[in-house]
């Protein structure tokens, strides 16, 4: 086990009725920002429960963030924040707005001239940030209880992900009832984006780590059990209870002590919604098993470890020869599970010719400076060659 250090300084709020706590949790004397999307919460009954908790204190509202969010629209609250004298940031939705709340947060702070700039690297990311906390109502990106973000700029078709420890919500709030109302497309991306974030952090090479190895299949044998369910079940609170909770222990830090981690796929997957729209969750199933595929030899190690303790996968052959057979076998049954929640892992199930999105991604990789060298994954291999043969092969 690799050495690290380890701080998750939110305060996590968890169960029915909630949101009430807004009214211990947020500072009586703050000028507050909520923060949120389409205006689901206007519906379901969380806007109106977290105005009724926020009480007497002084509320402004920005809403319209969207589910991939959008620099053109976050950059619009800044004009607020400082004519308001904004001091707390409240993110009431899914993990996108909460992304796009954290982008708020620094770039409020930022004295640049185009806060795009700390996104992209031109420029370090701000010492400070606004004060966040979050309702969350779509568990999915762990960002509840992360100090990550991820962010689209539509007018140069790029999505790059931060990181700052100064964002890390101060509380949130997960009451699952919240979720109920989620249509079954929104839950399902939230399932695969769960799935795929366990794996970026377990499925690269063998470290002795047995306990975050433990995690990790914990985490991925009840996203297979509980998944079909709630499809079925959408008002099963139980289960919404679970994958809320899961969802967060996938991306909290926990599991990546230690470890090799590997986020290839999210480095090509931004690429993929930047360039055709395709939600953040399907561009992970899709790029995923192509991936696995092209790295075959080099992760069907914990491939093979992945398919016999979360698949229950057994093999006739013998020695390394089973091994294989395993797990080649994993990457067939994790395909079958996203299809079978609805999410479709090939391009062409999105409308998108493979071809075309290899040769157009590769290239801006290739722009960026990547090569086979100095590459994507835990062994930092994956260039743009590798790129355009994952791509062409979904």
């Amino acid at each position: 086990m690799r050495n690290f250090s380890f701080l998750n300084p939110t305060k996590l709020i968890f169960g029915k009725n909630t949101i009430s706590e807004l009214a211990n949790e947020v500072p009586q004397n703050a000028k507050v920002l909520l923060t949120y999307g389409g205006g689901s919460i206007k519906k379901n009954g969380v806007y109106e429960s977290a105005k009724k908790a926020l009480g007497s204190r002084v509320v402004f509202e920005f809403g319209g963030i969207e589910p991939n969010p959008r620099y053109e629209t976050c950059v619009k609250s800044l004009e607020i924040i400082k004519k308001e004298g904004i001091d707390f940031l409240l993110s009431l939705g899914g993990g996108s707005v909460l992304d796009g709340t954290k982008f708020i947060a620094l770039a409020a702070k930022y004295n640049g001239a185009d806060s795009w700039d700390f996104m992209c690297g031109k420029a370090k990311t701000p010492n400070e940030a606004l004060p966040l906390a979050s309702v969350l109502t779509l568990p999915a990106t762990g960002s509840e209880s992360n100090a990550n973000f991820v962010i689209s700029r539509d007018s140069t078709q790029e999505k790059f992900g931060g990181w700052s420890p100064l964002i890390y919500p101060k509380f949130s709030i997960l009451d699952p009832e919240t979720t109920f109302t989620l249509p079954t497309k929104q839950t399902a991306n939230g399932i695969v984006d769960t799935f795929v974030h366990t794996m970026e952090q377990y499925l690269t090479y063998p470290e002795y780590a047995p306990l975050q190895d433990r995690w990790a299949e914990s985490i991925l044998t009840t996203l297979i059990e509980q998944g079909p369910i709630i499809i079925e079940q959408p008002n099963n609170y139980d289960v919404r209870a679970t994958l809320m909770w899961t969802a967060t222990m996938a991306l909290n830090g926990l599991i990546s002590r230690g470890v090799p981690e590997d986020w290839a796929t999210h480095g090509i997957g931004h690429e993929l919604t930047a360039f055709y729209g395709i939600d953040h969750g399907q561009s992970l199933a899709v790029v995923m098993p192509g991936l696995w595929r092209n790295q075959f030899e080099k992760k069907k190690a914990k491939l093979a470890q992945y398919g016999h303790r979360v698949w229950g996968l057994l093999s006739h052959k013998k020695g390394q020869e089973g091994h294989d057979e395993i797990a080649v076998l994993a990457i067939e049954k994790t395909e079958e599970f996203f299809e079978s929640l609805g999410v479709p892992t090939k391009l062409s199930g999105y409308g998108v010719n493979a071809t075309e999105a290899a040769e157009k991604i590769s290239k801006r990789f290739e722009s960026r400076g990547l090569t086979s060298e100095k590459g994507l994954g835990e062994n930092a291999c994956i260039g743009p060659k590798e790129i355009k043969e994952i791509l062409e092969s979904r």
